[in-house]
């Protein structure tokens, strides 16, 4: 595992070596200079709640997770969620993406990218993932 250097302050997420090593190939393609990997939750799902990651500017009152030339910042509602949770980077002959080790999920889909927390929320409403 690769230890995040917090700059905002102490929440943290942690990426494995392979995720961090993706992380890196996509932000240092040209149309991604100067942005940070955001991590995010957003409702929906079957188990209420969705895993995204997209690229872009960093906002006033992100958490930014450094390390390695690397900008991974999260929405203080996503934090939340996703305090302690590890990324890892996953290649296969069929398949290649992140996967997200979340301490804060008590159930979630097999898909992987939907789950439930013990925590109550007005975002946390379970739909039909397929």
């Amino acid at each position: 595992m690769t230890d995040l250097e917090t700059v905002q302050t102490s929440p943290t997420i942690d990426f494995t070596p392979k995720a961090l090593d993706r992380v890196k190939t996509i932000l240092q393609k040209p149309e991604n200079a100067d942005k940070a990997l955001r991590v995010f939750v957003f409702g929906g799902g079957c188990a209420g709640l969705n895993y995204g990651m997209a690229i872009g500017f960093i906002k006033p009152d992100d958490y930014i997770l450094e390390t390695e030339g690397c900008k991974i910042v999260v929405d203080p509602k996503s934090m939340s969620f996703l305090n302690g949770m590890q990324v890892d980077y996953y290649e296969t002959i069929q398949s290649s993406g992140f996967k997200f080790n979340n301490p804060n999920a008590v159930a979630s889909c097999g898909c992987g990218l939907s789950f439930k927390t013990a925590q109550k929320t007005e975002m946390q409403k379970p739909k039909p993932c397929h």
